[in-house]
């Protein structure tokens, strides 16, 4: 299942360091007639940084109009929720107020298309228009289902016409997305510098984008008086568990918001606004939706109440963008000076050049090859001897400490990757493989010309789950899940496979077994789980029971289904003849019941 890792190449040899030498000698008897070309490699260098900052600056202030246009695309649902929300003819002021967040999109997507700059080659490559016709063609296209949603009288509007209108304007901004994914790559391509700012940004952008969809997503019924459905339930959730990561990934970067005090108190302000009264407000609507289509706000006043909360997410995302500008701005101001420095000092620095070879040699240019050969190393995943660097430059320590940390970054990715990986196929409540990771075990096929393997497939559902759920509180069922899975693992050999196979059903795959063999074990542990006893965190004790299906079948990709298939209708028989008991699928042997 898993690949070996694959071995270090060994570098190249350092033939390059050696001419380098012997040029270096070569060329100081000769430095008065390279007096040009050193000076030249002293300012060529300053200006490449003044150019960089100074593209970096407009690339930055681009991204921005990107970021800003995607949030106004995301506000515009505000005033559309609430103009599909009004009972009658929308007032004045609705549409109004409508009409000037279209205007402000529509501004929005012509700065995108033809972004002024300072700097011609900031926008040598820019944002391909296609995307962004493609945009405004789905703007066009969401904007007419709200303006006939809208004109549907109240009592005749259904859920499924907001629904639809909404769902429009969710199409424009995840379209949009193709545009800031475009710029985000060429940003990060174009210069690691800004790489962290650009997907920082990024992420600020989407935790406001998907701050005002988990109101949009219940918006439709409490527009039109109905009780949430379940799907308005499910898009909630999956929106609230990628705000919490965004937040997570964000709010946890300590530095981001000492940085600047500007972004002081950002954190706490959102916490306490957006998650606390923001979220607060959609969680009492969500559960008065559960009970009935009886809101304690209309459309209107939720719409109105929930932008108030959004404004600290806009307001950290701009403040942040404005930081990182004033940054790139000092940036190119320094580099300028710098620029303008090295050149005032060329000729000085000429005359004595002689003088300070050696130092050169001793703090630059050696440290500079070295710095060479650990990167080479860090490509080739070879450790390379450090050499002495009590001669080196205080810059030159700071290039060997950052390839450190880069070294120690490349080696975190490893770990967090094999962590991921175990993420992948572990069930992360009870630690049990999970169903994706059993059916990669029980379709892999046989190897050329070799028959599939044949095994016995255990299918168990807890018994009345369901209650322990609705009487105790979904932490009871929690537990009860823990505690059958660690009665299971002491119950299985090593060498079967044992895994949650969705909700309160685990599987158990064993291979090398007879059906008689697996029903006898399948019955002593359904024996041990009855009586078992399960104590929950409040000192109440249950005694569970399970309904077990038994099969024998080949695995492999044509196999496998049938197994699961046999398993689970064996299952079936078992609870429908009064559950906790085992059924087995037929075989050669008569079938035994067992209560």
């Amino acid at each position: 299942m898993f690949n070996p890792a694959e071995p270090p190449r060994n570098p190249p040899q350092d033939l390059a360091g050696a001419s380098l030498y012997r040029k270096l000698w070569t060329g100081i008897g000769m430095a008065a007639a390279c007096t040009a070309i050193l000076a030249a490699s002293v300012i060529l260098p300053s200006y490449g940084d003044y150019r960089l900052a100074r593209l970096n600056l407009d690339r930055v202030e681009r991204f921005r109009l990107v970021l800003d246009a995607a949030n106004r695309l995301s506000a515009e649902r505000g005033p559309s929720n609430t103009i599909m929300g009004s009972h009658g003819a929308p007032a004045g002021d609705v549409v109004q107020r409508l009409a000037q967040f279209r205007a402000a999109s529509d501004a929005a997507l012509a700065a995108v298309a033809t972004p002024q700059t300072r700097d011609p080659e900031a926008v040598a490559h820019p944002t391909p228009l296609p995307l962004i016709e493609q945009t405004g063609i789905e703007l066009k296209r969401a904007r007419m289902d709200v303006d006939r949603v809208a004109a549907i009288p109240f009592d005749q509007r259904t859920t499924g016409d907001v629904q639809q209108a909404i769902e429009g304007m969710f199409a424009v901004v995840d379209n949009f997305q193709a545009i800031v994914a475009w710029n985000v790559n060429e940003l990060v391509g174009s210069d690691d510098a800004i790489a962290a700012s650009v997907m920082t940004g990024h992420m600020l952008s989407d935790l406001r984008e998907y701050g005002g969809r988990i109101a949009s997503q219940i918006m439709a019924p409490i527009a039109t008086h109905q009780p949430l459905e379940r799907k308005h339930l499910i898009d909630s959730s999956r929106t609230r568990g990628r705000l919490n990561e965004l937040w997570r990934l964000i709010g946890g970067q300590d530095a981001l918001f000492r940085s600047d005090a500007r972004l002081a108190g950002k954190r706490e302000e959102i916490e306490r606004v957006f998650f606390g009264d923001g979220l607060g407000m959609v969680d009492a609507l969500v559960g008065e939706g559960r009970v009935s289509g009886q809101y304690s706000m209309t459309a209107e006043q939720f719409t109105d109440r929930f932008v108030k909360t959004l404004q600290p997410l806009e307001s950290l995302r701009s403040e942040f963008l404005n930081v990182k500008i004033d940054e790139l701005m000092h940036a190119r101001d320094h580099a300028l000076s710098t620029l303008i420095l090295v050149i005032a000092i060329t000729s000085a620095i000429l005359a004595i050049l002689a003088s300070l070879v050696h130092m050169v040699h001793r703090s630059v240019l050696s440290p500079l090859l070295q710095a060479r050969e650990e990167v080479i190393g860090l490509a080739h995943d070879v450790p390379v001897k450090l050499g002495d660097r009590r001669y080196y430059a205080g810059e030159m320590r700071r290039l060997f400490d950052a390839i450190q940390v880069l070294r120690g970054k490349l080696h975190e990715r490893a770990v967090l990757t094999d962590k991921l990986k175990e993420q992948a196929e572990t069930d992360g409540l009870t630690g049990l493989f999970n169903r994706r990771t059993l059916d990669l075990i029980g379709q892999s096929a046989a190897k050329e010309n070799e028959q599939p393997e044949t095994a016995c497939l255990i299918l168990l559902d807890i018994d009345y789950f369901k209650l322990v759920n609705d009487t105790y509180g979904h932490q009871a069922g929690d537990h009860v899940l823990r505690d059958v899975s660690a009665l299971l693992r002491s119950m299985v050999r090593s060498a079967d496979v044992i895994a949650r196979f969705g909700g309160e059903e685990f599987a158990i795959l064993s291979t090398g077994d007879q059906l008689a063999d697996v029903v006898m074990r399948a019955r002593r542990i359904r024996l041990a789980l009855q009586r078992h006893e399960i104590q929950l965190s409040d000192g109440v004790c249950l005694n569970m029971t399970a309904s077990f299906g038994v099969a024998r079948g080949a695995l492999g990709s044509a196999g496998w289904p049938k197994l699961i298939k046999a398993a689970d209708v064996a299952l079936y028989r078992a609870k429908s003849e009064g559950r906790n008991r085992v059924r087995f699928a037929a075989d050669d042997q008569a079938e035994a019941d067992d209560a």
